[in-house]
């Protein structure tokens, strides 16, 4: 058997507590899925049970060709990175699945289901638009609900603990839903 040859590049986001790294191989189609030592679906991601087991990492966000990994405001990147780099490539190396693909579609599907025609719309914009922008930060955002023209979202990744995820939210997201479905008053951040 030949081992895989990973190539792997760190990439600094505007949260200065996380970093997203890019290896040379896709994971899924799109999306991404937050992990945190406490979700009752860890199991789902070995890679990020192994990198949340390093002291000092909070989150983890497996993204469709990424790896979003946020430290707590004490720990320091010049400890954590070596550690957090040599556990993605011998991860990868290892040829195991980063995340249980089934689960992926689970997640998937249960967001849409039960949801209004102007969820479907907000979820379509965020997938289409939105999304792929703030992936490129090791972020996302997922839409939590529509209730009375409120728009409740959660960013996640990189963007949970960004001292401009306010901005993200307000300017960015908030004009963009607006000016396509005129039946959203107010963008809320949920947490």
């Amino acid at each position: 058997m030949t081992k895989k040859h990973i190539q792997l590049s760190a990439s600094p986001t505007p949260n200065p507590n996380a970093v997203k790294f890019l290896p040379n191989m896709h994971f899924f189609e799109s999306g991404s899925v937050e992990f945190q030592a406490d979700v009752d679906y860890l199991s789902e991601s070995p890679l990020a049970q192994q990198l949340l087991a390093i002291d000092g990492i909070t989150i983890v966000m497996i993204g469709f060709n990424f790896v979003s990994v946020t430290k707590t405001q004490e720990a320091e990147w010049e400890v954590l990175l070596s550690p957090i780099r040599d556990t993605i490539v011998a991860y990868l190396e290892s040829g195991n699945p980063v995340i249980n693909r089934a689960f992926v579609d689970e997640w998937r599907a249960k967001k849409n289901a039960n949801a209004s025609d102007i969820e479907i719309k907000i979820r379509q914009i965020l997938d289409d638009e939105i999304r792929p922008a703030i992936a490129m930060d090791g972020g996302d955002v997922e839409l939590v609900g529509f209730d009375n023209g409120v728009v409740s979202l959660r960013l996640q990744g990189a963007c949970s603990t960004c001292p401009s995820s306010t901005m993200t939210l307000k300017m960015g997201i908030e004009n963009r839903l607006k000016s396509e479905i005129p039946e959203i008053t107010d963008i809320v951040q949920s947490v």
